[in-house]
């Protein structure tokens, strides 16, 4: 998510912001809208699973979901009551979490709620995190199931590990040792564990290219999928670098195991925090 799109999102849930009995809360009908959803009966859904999720912590769902009317304009002036819902700040987390992690506006707001410091610039910030711990566990479940594709095809755990490391040399023009030495790796740890989030994509990439090709052309055998694998990541390599983008040229990231419990440590002094104040 880039930086112009995510300052565009903070003012547009901190205008949608207000207070109820002293409580800074969302109205649901507003929040649809933010989240992307167009139809209410679609994030109907999401709220009720979020009122599950809220009911399993022990939290009472009237605390923080509590029903409301607004009157809305239906023409020549006249007005209706429009069912509504007033959600705290706990609430629309919950809805966020529980929401289509697909949409931009649902991982930007499963952040937003997440800071108790209302600051664009903190948002933003764990915005970045949040992305590329999601890159590194879309890329842990494309392997997982690209390993799958390749045992059906004669490949087993050792020749998928000799695949993939090729790979990563076709993609970094450096081999798995030398990478790890490069970039201060330890031994035992994944390399994927320390790249940037655009060389988690670039892995992920080549990765899923390679499973679709492997299916479709009905290849078989660690060799001929070896050299296809191979063929995608130098593929990817060529895209970046015509881009002005050498992947072993950027430096290396923060453990992304450290970012996960960071981000796991920040959303509990966050839900700590939204239950003391109900």
């Amino acid at each position: 998510m880039k930086s112009d799109e995510i300052k565009n999102l903070f003012s547009q849930f901190e205008a949608a912001a207000s207070e109820l009995e002293g409580i800074e809360c969302w109205s649901a009908r507003e929040l649809q809208e933010l989240l992307g959803y167009s139809k209410w009966e679609n994030f109907d859904k999401v709220i009720i699973k979020a009122k599950d999720a809220c009911r399993t912590a022990g939290e009472l769902i009237e605390n923080h979901f509590p029903d409301v009317r607004k009157m809305v304009e239906i023409g020549s002036k006249a007005e209706r009551p429009l069912e509504d819902i007033a959600l705290t700040r706990y609430a629309c987390y919950l809805i966020a979490q529980n929401g289509d992690s697909r949409k931009e506006e649902i991982a930007f707001a499963q952040n937003y709620f997440a800071v108790q410091t209302r600051r664009a610039e903190l948002v933003e910030a764990r915005i970045l995190e949040f992305e590329r711990v999601k890159a590194r566990e879309k890329l842990s479940q494309t392997e997982k199931q690209l390993s799958g594709i390749l045992f059906e095809r004669g490949v087993d755990s050792q020749g998928f590990a000799v695949i993939r490391s090729n790979g990563d040399q076709a993609l970094f023009g450096l081999n798995t040792k030398t990478l790890k030495r490069k970039f201060d790796i330890p031994d035992n740890r994944p390399v994927a564990d320390f790249l940037p989030t655009i060389s988690i994509k670039a892995k992920d990439l080549a990765a899923e290219m390679t499973g679709l090709n492997v299916q479709n052309k009905d290849l078989r055998g660690q060799s001929i999928i070896g050299k296809e694998h191979i063929d995608n990541n130098l593929a990817v390599r060529d895209m970046l670098t015509k881009r002005g983008i050498v992947p072993e040229n950027l430096p290396p990231a923060e453990d992304v195991k450290k970012l996960q419990r960071k981000l796991d440590g920040e959303e509990k002094i966050f839900l700590k925090g939204s239950r003391k104040k109900k």
